[in-house]
């Protein structure tokens, strides 16, 4: 699989984040072009912090692969990683970010700014903008709706 097909992968995850009325942001976690870790936003309904995409997909590949050290595993994510997620890929050793659209708000990896230049016993690649414009859009019309309907609520 290429970057677009597994980006389209965390764009599915995303999907089930906004079908739950969740900021639609989604994650795969790939390891030898097989996916070992899916994740979706789940703060809301979780009411928790901690419940980013990235979070959930790196949990999940700890647990099938038996370990914490994600060495030889990439992470697909479809908006740029906060600070919290930017921290969880160098604690987990990911080899390889690939993330869609920028977070001009809170990204961490390049946008507000890099933590990967910081002198952290790990840098991963980073590649940024895999179908930003699609990422981006589920984003937009997310928040579109959600103000509209807070303008329709009585």
């Amino acid at each position: 699989m290429n970057d677009e097909e597994i980006m389209r992968l965390a764009l599915a995850e995303a999907q089930k984040a906004y079908d739950i009325d969740e900021v639609p942001i989604g994650a795969v976690v790939v390891k030898d072009g097989t996916v070992v870790g899916r994740g979706y936003n789940r703060r809301e309904t979780g009411k928790n912090a901690l419940y980013h995409a990235e979070l959930a997909a790196i949990d999940e590949a700890c647990r099938n692969l038996g370990g914490w050290r994600l060495w030889q595993c990439e992470l697909f994510v479809t908006l740029e990683p906060c600070p919290m997620c930017a921290g969880a890929i160098i604690n987990s050793r990911l080899k390889r970010i690939v993330y869609g659209c920028s977070d001009p708000k809170a990204g961490s990896v390049r946008s507000v700014i890099n933590l990967f230049e910081l002198p952290y016993n790990h840098k991963p690649e980073v590649v940024g903008g895999v179908l930003a414009e699609e990422c981006s859009a589920m984003l937009s019309d997310f928040f579109r709706e959600l103000r509209k309907r807070k303008k329709e609520a009585p």
